[in-house]
């Protein structure tokens, strides 16, 4: 058993590790990514290391005996999700991806109305990779999984909360107003699982936006840049006759995906949005969209009748650029 560490001990550990744990939660945050984006499963997955002065301001507030082991959150992980009846498919995706799970869920717990929190859903998990502390015990994450609502919610609330020396000292008007938001919370995320559920039954939404939803998520596996959405739609409204009505395309674009993962990470590296070839010379617009990931799926599978949709609808020099970028004779 090894000795506790003093909370300054414990600072100047974390300050020496701190690159190697952030290390490890971009690596877990990346294959969470790419398991989402397999399961169709519309998420934001977001990863850091704990900053070193909140470490140590951590270990001395909150008096630990062991700050070491008792600060679970040194890398942490935070998957947010649509709407809420999407929280049990990401916490899922964890359980059954991950090693060393402890679960802490506080939906159903009884008396959590008469608190001043939105439900915590926090998984405790072993990180991907084969990254170990000095002691050769592998690190850990901590996994926050919430709604969009409950996101906002979390930040807004943080400063109102906490700064005070407890929730008791928090003026009544204040602590009211805080307690209306998480009614609105949850009655925002009832109305956008409604209309989400109403979209998807609607004749205008079934093709396209279903084809842009999944290029979206697995292009997020590989860059965090934002996007024209209105390109997006605008190509995709043509490149979709070149996909066809194959129900079983988006598992299709998923394994091309991760068949190709090199080689698109490569392009996007030397062509995407923050390469010299788009920043100096403004071509190759298309590697910057999650469209890209469709075009290029069909420049490997179906050129020609990509060529076919595309001529007369597009600019013909998109899809010239997009092909130098795969390397396809045209």
């Amino acid at each position: 058993m090894t000795t506790p560490l003093t909370a300054h001990e414990a600072y100047r550990r974390y300050r020496d590790e701190w690159a190697t744990v952030d290390k490890a939660a971009q690596l877990t945050a990346a294959f969470i990514r790419r398991r989402a984006a397999r399961l169709h499963l519309s998420c934001h997955v977001s990863a850091r290391a704990k900053e070193v002065s909140s470490f140590i301001k951590k270990a001395y507030h909150k008096q630990y005996t062991d700050p070491w082991k008792e600060i679970t959150d040194k890398a942490g992980i935070r998957i947010v999700v649509p709407y809420s009846s999407l929280l049990d498919e990401a916490l899922d995706l964890i359980t059954s991806n991950f090693t060393d799970v402890r679960v802490e869920d506080d939906r159903k717990k009884p008396g959590l109305e008469e608190r001043l929190q939105y439900p915590r859903l926090h998984v405790q998990i072993r990180a991907r990779g084969e990254e170990m502390d000095p002691d050769g015990v592998p690190y850990e994450c901590e996994v926050q999984i919430r709604t969009e609502a409950a996101d906002v919610w979390a930040r807004m609330s943080h400063s109102l909360m906490y700064k005070p020396g407890s929730t008791t000292d928090i003026p009544s008007d204040v602590r009211r107003s805080l307690y209306r938001l998480i009614a609105l919370v949850e009655l925002y995320d009832s109305e956008v699982e409604r209309g989400v559920k109403a979209l998807a039954e609607h004749p205008d939404f079934t093709r396209n936006n279903r084809l842009l939803a999944e290029a979206e998520r697995i292009y997020q596996t590989f860059s965090s840049h934002p996007y024209d959405r209105e390109l997006s739609e605008d190509v995709v409204d043509v490149i979709i006759d070149a996909v066809g009505d194959d129900p079983g395309y988006a598992d299709r674009l998923v394994e091309f995906a991760e068949e190709h993962r090199g080689r698109i990470e490569r392009a996007y590296e030397q062509y995407g949005p923050t390469s010299e070839q788009f920043l100096e010379h403004g071509r190759y617009l298309l590697v910057s969209q999650p469209e890209s990931l469709i075009i290029f799926e069909r420049l490997a599978n179906a050129r020609y009748d990509l060529q076919a949709t595309w001529e007369g609808n597009l600019e013909d020099r998109l899809l010239t650029d997009m092909a130098r970028v795969w390397r396809v004779r045209w």
